[in-house]
C-alpha cells in the first residue's frame, strides 16, 4: 500500500509518468467482446485499408480504459475518484502503437460536498510512442483533509 496522502499533501504542477503498454490485436478483440461495439473502424481490416487511417483504430473506451488502468500503480487509501471531464481522442491509436499516461496536477480546491474533503484535478494525457497526444481529459478526485474546513485551497 501507498503511504497515504491528504489533500494538503499535493502540490500543483507535480506530474508522474507510467510506464508504456503496447496495444494488440487481442486488446481489440476483447474489448469489442466485452463492449459489444463490433464496428467496421475497430474490426474489419479491408474496409479500413481504403480510408483516411489505413487500418484499424482502436476504441475510445478501450484507449481510456487502458490509459486509466496505467495510472492505478499509485494507490492512496484517502482519495477516490469523482470522474472525468472533457474527454478527447485528438489521434487515433492503432495496433502497435505503445502508449503511456502523464498527470498533472492542475488544480485543489473546497469539496462543495464534503467539508473533510478537498477536491483534485489533474490533466491526464495518454501519449503513443511518435510523442502525440492520443487522449486528453481531466481526472477529478477527492482526497480526505487533515483538518476539515482548513483555510488553504
Amino acid at each position: 500500500m501507498e503511504r497515504p496522502r491528504h489533500f494538503e499533501d499535493y502540490v500543483l504542477g507535480e506530474t508522474r509518468t507510467t510506464y508504456g503498454r503496447t496495444i494488440t490485436e487481442t486488446d481489440f478483440v476483447i474489448h469489442a467482446g466485452h463492449t459489444g461495439d463490433f464496428f467496421p473502424h475497430h474490426m474489419d481490416a479491408e474496409h479500413m485499408k481504403g480510408t483516411a487511417f489505413g487500418q484499424r483504430i482502436a476504441h475510445g473506451t478501450m484507449t481510456f480504459a487502458i490509459g486509466i488502468g496505467l495510472t492505478a500503480s499509485e494507490i492512496n487509501p484517502l482519495a477516490f475518484s469523482y470522474g472525468y471531464e472533457r474527454l478527447r481522442f485528438p489521434k487515433p491509436v492503432f495496433i502497435g502503437d505503445t502508449i503511456h499516461t502523464t498527470l498533472t496536477i492542475t488544480g485543489l480546491e473546497r469539496d462543495p460536498k464534503r467539508a473533510d474533503h478537498g477536491r483534485i484535478t489533474e490533466a491526464v494525457r495518454v501519449i503513443n510512442q511518435r510523442d502525440e497526444v492520443v487522449l486528453a481529459c481531466d481526472h477529478i478526485y477527492l482526497a480526505q483533509r487533515r483538518t476539515p474546513n482548513s483555510l488553504s485551497a
